[in-house]
Formats: C-alpha cells, structure tokens, sequence
C-alpha cells in the first residue's frame, strides 16, 4: 500500500516536472532540471546525464550534481566496459545495489572525480527511437533502490529524452541560420570577384585585385567554418578539457611572439609582464592559449598605429586573474552587454576589420569550461582591457 502511494506520489511530481523541462530551451539549464529532479524523485545523492554522440560512438558527461561541470564536461565513458555503455546498447534499464560488484562497471570516472559510487539505476534516454544518452542516479539515502525508483526514473526519462532532443534541435536550427546569414557577405563577394574576372578585357591590375579578393573571402569562409564548429563543440560539451600542470608567463610570450609579425606592421608594442615567483596553475594549457591568442589579435586589430597592448597577470590563493589591456579604439559602452553573443560584431568596426564574431563566445565557453568567467572595461578613445578570472586548481584534481 505505501508503495502504490510513493508511486501515485512520484508520478504527480513527474506531471509537474513535466511542464518545468518544457519551459526552457536552453541546454544547460534544462539538464540540470532533469538531473535534479532525478535526485528528487528516487532519494539519491547524486545524479548525472551523459549524453551519445552517435557519428564518435562514444558517451561523454554533460551535467552532474555531485560535481561542478568543470570537471565533468566532455569526459568520456566507453561503450565497452561501462554500465551506461551497456545501456545505450541494449537500451535496457540497470538497477544494482553494487556496482563494484557489477563487471561492467568503468571505475576509471571515480578514480578522477573521487566520488565514491556504491549503488545507482540507469535508464537510456530514448525518443523517435534514437538513443540520446543516459540518466544515472547515484546512491540511495535511505534503504535500496526498488521498482518504485526505476518505474519513476523510466518515466522521467521519457520526458527527458524529448525535451533534450526538441532543445538540441531549436539551439542546432537558430546557429545554423544565424551561420547561413554570416556565409552571404563572403559568398556574395566571391560570386562578384569570379563574374568580373570571366568579363573580357580585364587589365593585369583589375585581375589582381580580384583574385585578392577571392583569396581573403576564401580564407574568412574558411575561418568562419573553423570557429563555427568549434563553438558548436563547446557548447554541446563535446570537448574534453586536458587539465596539466604548467606556467603562464611561458603561454603569454609565446602568443606575444607569435603575434609579433602582425604588431609590428602597425608599430605596436606587446609586453608581457607578470610578478616574480608566479605561481603554476592547473589548466588545458592549449585551449587558454587559445583564449590569450584571440585576445592578443583582437587587441592587435582593434588598436591604433603605434599603440601597445600589455599581457599582465595576478594570483590569488584560488584563482588567477589575466588582463589583456590596449591603447585602441575602445568599444562603446551600448555594446558591450553583447560582445560575447554569436556574430556579434561592434556597429562601425565590422567594416574596418575582417573577423567572425564568434572568438569572444569561444573564449567565454573555455573559461567557463575551467569554471572561470571573463569580463571586459572600456572607454571609446583610451582602450580596452579583458579580464579572466581562472581557478588555479582544477575541479579534477
């Protein structure tokens, strides 16, 4: 009788939970709405969700509540020699008060996330047939798991699989429209350069300036693609974060030098300057390089004849906090609040420099990938100074 009471009880929160996944379109924040309620209905002590990439065959962590995303995001679960591996391909439920005891179980994700795992149901999510991902619950705070806690975890992924699905598909269809209208700037140019090179009587001259045209069109194309699809795989949680141990001021002066050639076509200065005894820090020291790289450029580009930019850094017990600070143009306080949207290129300078729009929201889905932010000052006329706030020690470790 108690039983048939929990049950009615949890399926009248589904009912409820139902209408909350179906309020937002946002990935983020709808995974973590599944994963706690996940918690809620069973009593567990932890929840997770991972989701399938079916073109790599392979499973990665998208959101947890016994971990912050840092350290979760994009690790990968194999599909052999895993319990949630097993799930995806037999689309069957797992309900076990012993995973250790389970040959199935991939103890690897406790070694890295310390988190002891004893007993957990998983269910696949599935919709239209397609294998989404997983959902996990962790742990049992009271007693064991029974059929009460799977039939309501089935019933939550039902719903779950749906709304992932619905909101990957909006989120895939609105960047996809949003990088359709970016191609016809180029693609119109392009088409102009080769009608006017195919017209009779063009002039050495004329026909150079064409084929420049093609080249720098061909090469924005290009760059526009490269960085569209590395947004996509951020924000999809696809990229696994390389966390190692190493020093800033070395990353800093490489990306100074490598940015040299462009600095000095325009006699701009780069300094790097960091405080002695500067600690080491636990990063994915290629996708930082990444970030300070696309500062450096952006702060090259944006930037006057004989300006500087000066790469700076400070530490905290906890965190370190970089500043990329210029001399240029500045950017107008009205759009600022938008700098780091999709696309979003600064009303009057669009024109003047050639870019995709997208380096800033990279930037952004890296440092919040380190579970670090960023934040921008300027003044119209005097410069522009970014700052990235970043632990010092991974979620990892």
């Amino acid at each position: 009788m108690d039983e048939d009471l929990n049950l009615l009880k949890g399926y009248r929160t589904l009912v409820d939970i139902a209408r909350d996944l179906a309020s937002t379109l946002d990935l983020d924040v709808l995974l973590n709405r599944i994963i706690n309620a996940a918690v809620q209905i069973t009593g567990a002590e932890a929840a997770s969700i991972l989701l399938y990439d079916q073109d790599g065959e392979q499973l990665f962590f998208q959101a947890a509540t016994n971990l912050e995303a840092p350290a979760m995001h994009g690790l990968i679960v194999p599909l052999q020699g895993s319990i949630a591996g097993w799930i995806v391909q037999n689309r069957q439920v797992v309900r076990t008060q012993d995973v250790h005891n389970d040959p199935r179980h991939f103890g690897n994700i406790e070694k890295l996330t310390q988190f002891n795992t004893r007993s957990m149901i998983g269910v696949p999510l599935i919709t239209k047939d397609k294998v989404v991902g997983v959902l996990e619950t962790l742990n049992k705070k009271s007693g064991d798991f029974d059929e009460t806690d799977e039939n309501l975890l089935t019933g939550l992924a039902a719903q779950a699989a749906i709304a992932i699905e619905n909101t990957r598909l909006f989120q895939q269809s609105d960047m996809i429209a949003e990088f359709v209208h970016e191609l016809r700037t180029p693609l119109t140019s392009m088409t102009a350069a080769t009608y006017l090179l195919n017209k009779p009587g063009i002039d050495d001259g004329q026909r150079a300036t064409l084929l420049q045209s093609l080249h720098e069109e061909s090469t924005r194309l290009n760059d526009l693609a490269t960085a569209f699809l590395d947004l996509a795989r951020l924000e999809s949680g696809r990229v696994q974060f390389n966390i190692t141990k190493f020093d800033l001021q070395p990353l800093l002066e490489e990306c100074s030098l490598f940015m040299q050639t462009k600095a000095q076509e325009r006699d701009i200065q780069i300094e790097v300057s960091l405080p002695e005894e500067f600690p080491s820090m636990e990063a994915d020291h290629d996708k930082l390089k990444q970030v300070v790289m696309n500062l450096l450029s952006n702060a090259i580009k944006y930037n006057s004849n004989g300006g500087w930019v000066k790469l700076e850094a400070d530490h905290h017990p906890d965190e370190i906090v970089l500043r990329i600070r210029d001399n240029g143009i500045g950017i107008p306080a009205e759009a600022i609040p938008h700098l780091f949207e999709k696309f979003y290129r600064v009303r009057g300078s669009a024109d003047q420099v050639v870019g995709t729009g997208l380096g800033l929201s990279i930037c952004r889905q890296i440092i919040q990938g380190h579970g670090g932010r960023i934040e921008v000052q300027s003044e119209p006329g005097t410069g522009t100074t970014f700052l990235v706030f970043i632990p010092r020690y991974s979620t990892l470790e």
